[in-house]
């Protein structure tokens, strides 16, 4: 990619705030960007072939929106950790393994999508974030959801495609949990919490695909009231 187009694209961004730079093949994140950085709302960079994410990218305070979908990202800077209005972070297919300690710091988050990568747990660092609505933890290699889950702020937390046998009562709890999506893991029917259905918000619970029959779910004391917040909430929607 020649100077020339970078130097347009830079052009563009300081008058919309807006950066998109997706699928040209960059190995590192654009340095440049750094005369932009009290412009710049939106950086979506995602579709290239950047290792690193330079310790630059704490020094855009106004930053929104976040995308590095199908990078080859192993790690992130804690200076990301400093984006007080960030809200929505995309990193998807990269090779993440855990998240910065100071990831809670992300206070307006509202989006965070991590499908895709190596997560063997569910980072309790997304519990102390209170904006969260929707959490994409799809496709890693999360094995069991810990205790700490249940205080995870998100409706809608996305599990499927894991290799999940336990879970946590805890889940039951999560206050604002609406949808839990748990679709093709390796669950026993005996190690889903009946909380889930009997005593917890959930709305939306989808476990096809894993070791036991869906018809014996409905068997499970507490589908009653499960169904009860379903169709309520089909009517709310229809």
């Amino acid at each position: 990619m020649g100077n020339s187009a970078l130097k347009a694209h830079l052009e563009t961004a300081q008058k919309t705030g807006v950066f998109q730079l997706t699928g040209k093949g960059l190995t590192e994140f654009p340095e440049d960007l750094q005369k932009l950085t009290s412009n710049l709302r939106t950086i979506d960079l995602s579709n290239n072939k950047i290792e690193l994410l330079p310790p630059l990218i704490g020094k855009f305070s106004f930053l929104k929106s976040l995308g590095l979908n199908n990078n080859k990202l192993t790690a992130l800077p804690e200076e990301l950790c400093k984006l007080k209005k960030l809200e929505t972070l995309h990193l998807n297919g990269n090779h993440l393994r855990q998240l910065p300690a100071a990831f809670g710091q992300l206070s307006a988050l509202k989006t965070l999508s991590l499908s895709g990568n190596q997560l063997q747990t569910v980072p309790t660092q997304l519990c102390g974030l209170r904006h969260l609505d929707v959490v994409d933890l799809s496709k890693n290699q999360i094995q069991n959801v810990p205790d700490t889950v249940g205080e995870l702020q998100a409706i809608e937390l996305n599990l499927n495609q894991n290799q999940i046998s336990q879970i946590s009562v805890q889940i039951s709890h999560c206050p604002r949990l609406k949808v839990l999506r748990l679709e093709e893991n390796c669950l026993e029917l005996s190690m889903l919490p009946q909380s889930i259905l009997s005593d917890s918000q959930i709305s939306l619970l989808a476990v096809e695909g894993n070791l036991f029959e869906i018809k014996k779910l409905r068997e499970l004391e507490g589908y009653d009231k499960y169904m009860e917040r379903f169709t309520a909430t089909k009517k709310k929607f229809a």
